[in-house]
């Protein structure tokens, strides 16, 4: 029998499964991919409770006939990038957050999401959690990483650093929402085998 391939769609910082990419991703696979189980969660405010969110999820559909796959945007794809390596599932990238334990200790404090209105606060542990679970090693044949040069969030050249022993798609211009993203679906369904 045939694994079933279950994907996980991980939105970024203070975004949502409502949000376009998210939408046109669940789209795509639902109408070209109907036998594939797409999963795109609100992801919890707290680090923590994301991993904890994201572990059960896994968990709960967790068996030899289950197969993984990851797609994170921006810090998504930070948790993608633990994920893969922890359940070793291939990995698409956008845009990835490489140092997000860096970037947000910007934003201590209340926080607003715009897509869901929950307000809620950034804390030290959270920062030191995102820290924890940095991957140091990376299993170079399990990602697909796309970045814009014209990113205005993160610096792109970070993401090419760190995956450089991976498959990198480099594109000049853009902007971190990544223009033009739908056009990359077909090489992410191609980079999980389907």
């Amino acid at each position: 029998m045939s694994k079933r391939i279950n994907i996980l769609y991980l939105h970024g910082f203070n975004s949502s499964p409502q949000s376009m990419k998210a939408q046109i991703t669940k789209n795509y696979f639902d109408e070209k991919f109907p036998k594939v189980h797409f999963f795109c969660p609100q992801l919890a405010s707290t680090p923590e409770a994301v991993i904890e969110q994201l572990t059960s999820l896994i968990a709960s559909r967790s068996d030899e006939e289950n197969l993984w796959c990851f797609i994170g945007s921006s810090l998504g794809g930070y948790f993608s990038t633990y994920l893969s390596e922890k359940y070793q599932g291939k990995a698409v990238l956008i845009n990835p957050a490489v140092k997000p334990f860096v970037l947000l200790a910007e934003y201590l404090g209340e926080q607003t999401n715009p897509y869901t209105g929950e307000v809620y606060r950034i804390e030290e542990h959270a920062i030191k959690t995102l820290e924890n679970i940095n991957q140091v090693i990376i299993s170079k044949n399990n990602y697909l990483v796309m970045v814009q040069t014209g990113d205005e969030v993160l610096d792109y050249q970070e993401a090419v650093d760190k995956y450089c022993n991976c498959q990198i798609i480099v594109q000049k211009g853009g902007d971190h929402s990544f223009i033009d993203y739908s056009k990359m679906l077909p090489k992410i369904a191609m980079f999980f085998n389907l």
